[in-house]
């Protein structure tokens, strides 16, 4: 995604390596080579002439200019940071501002959400994937047939709803769409439903009888947000829907779909300056749950090549569990590691969408991926199918291949991969593990992890009882696997409680002493003075 627009900027970004100092030379330079990415990803020219001439104003005589101090010493930005923060201000403010909120009706009336768009862009998908958005942010949403026209358009709807286990609205007896959506807000305020969303007809290219159709709608059921969906893929004729759809219906934002794919990015850039209506959300992917709300920050830095990390950490928290992260997190640095951790892990990846676009977000890629190279998903795949290929033991003790081979062998046949590669998976796995292992054991490091200060010495202590239920190991009789390490830091915590207590009783102890010898010594003066 925005391959063709990373790839100026990363050009334009070369051109200030080695510099102290914008100057308009320069910059004239780097503005060309965004020129051309721009226009060759379908931007307006319009547009993009703005654009150039907002950066160029900014950056012409920019000085690099002296930040802070760091240990007594001067830091400054390069050049080639203070134009790339020029251009991520201005790509977010061309896209921007972030308004991803809806409209919503009065308490006790549902609130209607008009799904508008051309055929093929993925707007039935796209009504279901907003709908699945809205329900886990604790709404009630009714799915809408209203597209009579399309062949199985109705059926498509109510295998998504179904999916969800949300409710679909349809009448396949009534030809009217704009009935249809006057009965299903009936419905709605029958059922509790809170929104509800009106999956509408679309067609090949706009024209007057589905302008009128969908005008009726809006007249009819009165919607608080009407969003268009725009397929990013056809570049510059989103633009152009969206202003036609706009001037008719007062579009309340647009949601881009297929970013995914091989799409030049030029609608994302042009929309919100073009029509003034905003993108609410992004469809990023086939899945009901690849659909993200719209962040131009977030765009702007994959742009320049520079990840999104606030995007990764949501996709994260998309598809894991934040309290059994935590405990894997606390099981690896124990290196307690197996197959079977590493196949959830993978599974996890494969749900948050495709490898490419995961490493886009990663900010460790400040260039972006180098030209050429690509990202390959089968590549989950194929370590997926080798690990299922291992019996369960296998999973959990990789130290029996060492000791017997002709496992290789067997999980190779099994998976269809050659032997080599299996040695290759179980080679980058022990390393994995013990690289984990050797961060567990670093107390220093570990004291920056919340809850974790005293897991290095919880280590040691498993070390001295001879590491039981570590990877490889056998547990004690009637013990789990994995229960001596527990075992160890419980230990670990009583020992530290009993030391505490050992202190306080000490320093009690102390106290009494003190205030004792004290006592003696007053009764000594009182005797001495007694006799005088």
């Amino acid at each position: 995604m925005f391959e063709t627009l990373t790839k100026g900027f990363r050009k334009a970004k070369d051109r200030f390596k080695g510099l102290v100092e914008i100057d308009e030379k320069i910059v004239d330079t780097a503005l060309r080579d965004i020129r051309l990415s721009l226009l060759e990803a379908d931007v307006d020219l319009a547009l993009t002439k703005a654009f150039l001439s907002r950066v160029r104003e900014k950056a012409i005589g920019e000085v690099v200019q002296t930040l802070a101090k760091s240990k007594g010493k001067k830091t400054k930005i390069s050049p080639t940071d203070a134009f790339v923060k020029i251009c991520l201000d201005e790509l977010t403010a061309m896209m921007g501002p972030v308004d991803t909120d809806l409209a919503m009706a009065p308490k006790g009336t549902p609130t209607g959400i008009m799904m508008v768009g051309l055929n093929g862009v993925g707007k039935t998908t796209t009504t279901a994937k907003l709908a699945r958005l809205l329900e886990k942010n604790g709404h009630r949403p009714l799915l809408v047939a209203a597209d009579v026209y399309r062949p199985a358009a109705i059926e498509q709807l109510q295998v998504l709803g179904g999916r969800l286990d949300l409710p679909v609205f349809a009448n396949t007896d009534i030809k009217d769409p704009v009935k249809i959506c006057n009965d299903a807000m009936q419905e709605a305020r029958k059922g509790r439903r809170d929104v509800v969303l009106f999956d509408t007809a679309g067609r090949q290219t706009v024209d007057e009888k589905l302008m009128q159709e969908l005008f009726d709608i809006k007249k009819t059921v009165k919607p608080k947000n009407i969003f268009l969906v725009a397929d990013a893929m056809i570049g510059q004729d989103a633009v152009t829907t969206a202003h036609e759809f706009h001037k008719k219906l007062n579009l309340s934002g647009v949601v881009l779909t297929k970013l995914d794919g091989d799409a030049r990015g030029g609608a994302a850039l042009s929309i919100k300056e073009t029509t003034g209506a905003p993108i609410k959300y992004l469809g990023m992917g086939e899945a009901l749950d690849k659909l993200e709300e719209f962040r131009p920050d977030g765009l702007a830095s994959r742009i320049l090549g520079m990840g999104d990390v606030v995007g990764l950490v949501k996709d994260f928290e998309e598809v894991l569990d934040a309290d059994k992260a935590e405990k894997d997190a606390r099981r690896m640095l124990r290196g307690q590691f197996n197959m079977l951790d590493f196949l959830e892990q993978i599974r996890a990846i494969k749900k948050m969408g495709s490898l490419g676009d995961l490493i886009e977000k990663l900010p460790f890629f400040q260039d972006g991926l180098p030209e050429g190279m690509n990202v390959d998903d089968a590549e989950l795949v194929k370590i997926e199918s080798i690990i299922q290929s291992m019996t369960a033991k296998e999973r959990i003790d990789v130290s029996l291949f060492d000791a017997q081979p002709g496992r290789i062998e067997r999980v190779a046949k099994g998976s269809g991969r050659r032997a080599k590669e299996v040695r290759d998976l179980l080679t980058r796995f022990k390393g994995v593990r013990d690289m984990m292992g050797n961060i567990g054991a670093q107390a220093g490091m570990l004291s920056k992890i919340p809850g974790m200060k005293q897991l290095a010495m919880a280590r040691k202590l498993k070390g001295a009882m001879g590491n039981q239920g570590m990877p490889g190991m056998p547990a004690l009789p009637g013990m789990p696997a994995g229960a001596m390490g527990q075992l160890g830091d419980e230990m670990l915590q009583a020992a530290i409680a009993d030391r505490a207590g050992q202190a306080s009783r000490k320093t009690r102890s102390t106290g009494s002493k003190a205030k004792a010898k004290a006592k003696r010594k007053q009764a000594k003066k009182s005797r001495k003075k007694s006799r005088k």
